[in-house]
């Protein structure tokens, strides 16, 4: 039975047409609120200024550059490597809808690439974060101006870090898909560095948690470190066009399967496992073994699954997990048009049970949650900040609810921004294009404060998936 997904229309409700150009646009925007370091001429966001500039001192490194995973000042390198790798994947896959957004993705890719090589210039170790986490949460303060410490935490051969490593390898081997064309030497590095870092990775296997609570429970590595192997490797299988990472791969998705509590539909920063199936999926296309796991996965995001472990809201949002709610919704979202384009192109559909979906339908479904996101929802509410005319307005972001340089150029010291933070003002500073974390516990309520992070923090990661989505439903 061919079944047709009944998801709210593009003008259902009476609610407008999404303007997907004006949302990809301040999507990538919103990467220039989040840099750190010294910022370039062309920076948009005005409010913004240099940051950290002495990052890596400490350990007679320079690192200096990348970007703020989030609301804090902290500079966490599982995250940022995953942002990097899903910005990649959203250039390779829709470059040409990119449009003439395709110049402001590029930069936003290559700084955190560049980044990520000064992180990985030492042989056989990473940096992989800046900044304490427990002194940082404890101050509101602008990046601009911190005083907070900013400690280098590293892995090496005697304290691995397998999962920070496969995704730095993943991130830096996409990007040098990203880059050949457009400068082939700076791509020739990235791909070379990938294959060291993983190298790296893989043969000092291990996990970056013994870091302890310079990660945990911020980033700390909950399913294992063979999600990232694997998908390291698939990265790198894919950006060399060889087989000489096959044998890792099969070995490491024997691994991956062995991991306990760990769902093969689970996709973000930490669980790779619906993202690897289909990115190994795509390139062998006739392996059943990546192929089934991946209709399983489109089959769980179909609303008529009644999946347990993915479930909607009243309102039509994606809800799997608590937390930050919207990196499901945007990174499932992305898998699933990828795979519906892949349907399309062989002229199949998908079966789940005693029913068949056409492409078209998977394709409602991952519009219908970027609909959600930009205001198609109980609460008319757009969930990117600066887009449409009514958003979050009092986000858990530290630049953005203090007031700029510009206006208060004098010192403002950690004890300084409480009032910020407690006041029912809304931000000063238009943190445009973030994507908050939305709808987090099944209903589609939402609460407009900063004292809920898990519902108003915005983090790259978020927006990476979202710039594909946006550049595809642009054009289609």
């Amino acid at each position: 039975m061919l079944v047709a997904v009944r998801m709210p229309s593009a003008t259902a409700g009476g609610w407008p047409r999404p303007n997907y150009a004006d949302a990809l646009t301040k999507c990538l925007l919103f990467y220039e609120g989040q840099r750190s370091g010294k910022l370039p001429p062309t920076q948009r966001l005005a409010w913004r200024k240099d940051s950290a500039l002495t990052d890596g001192q400490e350990a007679g490194v320079d690192l200096v550059g990348g970007y703020y995973d989030a609301g804090d000042n902290v500079k966490f390198g599982l995250p940022m490597a995953f942002t990097g790798t899903m910005l990649a994947w959203s250039i390779i896959e829709f470059s040409a809808e990119l449009g003439r957004e395709l110049v402001h993705a590029h930069e936003a890719l290559r700084w955190l690439t560049d980044y990520l090589l000064k992180a990985t210039a030492q042989p056989n170790r990473i940096f992989v974060q800046v900044g304490d986490p427990d002194s940082d949460h404890n101050c509101w303060e602008r990046p601009d101006d911190m005083d907070t410490p900013r400690p280098v935490y590293q892995v090496n051969r005697t304290h691995p870090g397998s999962e920070v490593a496969g995704e730095t390898a993943a991130a830096l081997a996409a990007a040098s898909i990203v880059f050949r064309s457009s400068d082939p030497a700076y791509a020739a590095t990235l791909l070379s560095r990938a294959q060291a870092v993983y190298d790296f990775g893989n043969t000092y296997q291990g996990s970056y948690n013994s870091l302890g609570n310079a990660v945990c429970p911020f980033y700390c590595d909950y399913n294992g470190y063979q999600d990232e192997l694997v998908w390291g490797a698939a990265w790198l299988n894919r950006a060399t066009i060889s087989t000489l990472y096959q044998s890792h791969i099969i070995h490491g998705i024997k691994q991956m399967e062995l991991e306990e509590n760990v769902s093969d539909l689970e996709f973000g920063w930490d669980a790779k496992n619906a993202g690897n199936y289909l990115l190994l999926f795509l390139q062998h296309k006739t392996d059943s073994e990546y192929g089934r796991p991946v209709e399983e996965f489109a089959c769980a995001m179909m609303p008529q699954s009644h999946s347990n472990y993915i479930k909607y809201t009243p309102g039509g949002l994606i809800y799997a997990t608590p937390g930050c709610n919207m990196q499901d919704v945007t990174g499932f979202s992305f898998l699933l048009l990828l795979y519906a384009r892949y349907l399309t192109n062989v002229s199949r559909t998908l079966t789940c049970g005693g029913s068949q979906y056409p492409p078209s339908a998977l394709i409602d479904v991952a519009r219908s949650q970027v609909n959600y996101l930009l205001g198609q929802n109980p609460f008319n509410m757009s969930y990117m900040v600066g887009y449409g005319t009514k958003f979050p307005q009092k986000i858990h972001h530290r630049g953005s609810t203090l007031p700029s340089m510009d206006q208060h150029p004098q010192h403002l010291l950690c004890g300084d921004g409480t009032p910020y933070f407690d006041s029912n003002a809304s931000n000063p500073n238009l943190l445009i294009g973030a994507v908050v974390g939305g709808p987090n516990d099944g209903t589609d309520n939402f609460v407009d404060s900063r004292y809920w992070p898990n519902q108003t923090e915005p983090t790259t990661y978020v927006n990476a998936p979202l710039v594909g989505l946006l550049a595809y439903f642009s054009k289609n």
